[in-house]
């Protein structure tokens, strides 16, 4: 089998290579999967791809035409795929469900601590010799009410470091883990519920077409002025402009994100010098209770390792001509 690694960044092709084994003929190349780039996969049986790339019904057409029978993500997500175009052209689908919960959970409460305990304020402000700590004052966890949104293996690392920190959990999910919120004194309670309760929400969902903008101008309506939301899911669960209005007039009180709801073309590639043009992602920038990081959640060794791995076990169930546990279109038959 020959292999097109879209997307390939430099800190994540030595795992790839490592988990090969040189089993395979692969070719690395950085460009993103869209339907300019998909002419590249022409003379390749397997694409991978990752959260960025468009695999969208149109792309998954062309590459068919240029012989592409396998794709394998290199993601727990898989929104950017049109699955039942995939199906309906025979192109076999499979991810990487669990590459490393805990390094999503540990920097969701990352981007909480540091919001929280204004670290990269303090930094600014010791880099300049100023000690003083009038604007570094922030809250203890302890005792206060957590929303968590999303309770799948992520969410539920969320929220056993949170009840370590002695937070009061509180939960929404379609899907009730009822023995897991019996373990750590969780209660499920409807969204309009937790967002009138909650002094932090975590934001750990699939987007989908229930979950797209589920954080919207209205729900922010019903939530404390205090709150502090933290989105390590997809930057699409928010509306991004109602979310900006709500910072700016001071409805919420700070915003963390790993993900961006515009971030393809943008994140995970160096613009240092050439600037993008974009208002939205400047203003938030720019805010003061706004912490941005580049969908670098998944960014451990353990995690590179574990996707590593699994893609290559992906491919070598399609080589054996198995079918992979991992395997997506496989669940749209069952």
């Amino acid at each position: 089998m020959k292999i097109l690694i879209y997307s390939a960044k430099d800190f994540e092709i030595p795992f790839l290579e490592k988990a090969n084994k040189d089993i395979y003929q692969i070719k690395y190349i950085p460009e993103r999967l869209t339907s300019k780039t998909a002419m590249l996969s022409l003379g390749f049986d397997v694409i991978s791809i990752f959260s960025a790339d468009d695999a969208s019904s149109k792309v998954l057409e062309l590459l068919y035409d240029f012989g592409v029978q396998h794709i394998t993500l290199r993601s727990a997500g898989y929104d950017n795929i049109n699955l039942k175009t995939a199906q309906k052209l025979g192109i076999k689908v499979a991810n990487v469900p669990e590459y490393s919960p805990n390094a999503i959970a540990e920097h969701a409460v990352a981007l909480l601590l540091a919001l929280n305990r204004k670290v990269i304020l303090s930094n600014q402000q010791v880099s300049n010799y100023n000690f003083s700590l009038s604007n570094l004052v922030g809250f203890d966890l302890n005792n206060k009410t957590v929303g968590i949104i999303g309770t799948g293996n992520i969410g539920k690392i969320i929220a056993k470091i949170l009840h370590g920190f002695g937070c009061k959990v509180i939960a929404n999910d379609i899907d009730k883990d009822q023995n897991f919120a019996k373990q750590y004194n969780i209660s499920y309670v409807t969204l309009s519920e937790l967002s009138q309760k909650s002094d932090i929400i975590m934001l750990s969902v699939p987007l989908n077409s229930q979950t797209h903008y589920m954080i919207n101008a209205n729900l922010i309506q019903l939530m404390k002025r205090e709150v502090f939301i933290i989105n390590i899911a997809r930057g699409a669960i928010v509306n991004t402009a109602e979310l900006l209005e709500a910072l700016k007039w001071n409805r919420i009180a700070a915003y963390g994100a790993d993900v961006y709801e515009y971030e393809h073309n943008l994140f995970f590639y160096d613009h240092s010098k050439t600037k993008p043009n974009d208002t939205l992602l400047q203003q938030l920038i720019d805010l003061p209770n706004v912490l941005i990081t580049p969908h670098q959640a998944f960014a451990t060794e353990e995690a590179l390792t574990n996707i590593g791995q699994t893609t290559m076990y992906n491919i070598n169930c399609w080589q054996q001509n198995k079918t992979s546990m991992n395997e997506l279109t496989r669940e749209l038959v069952g």
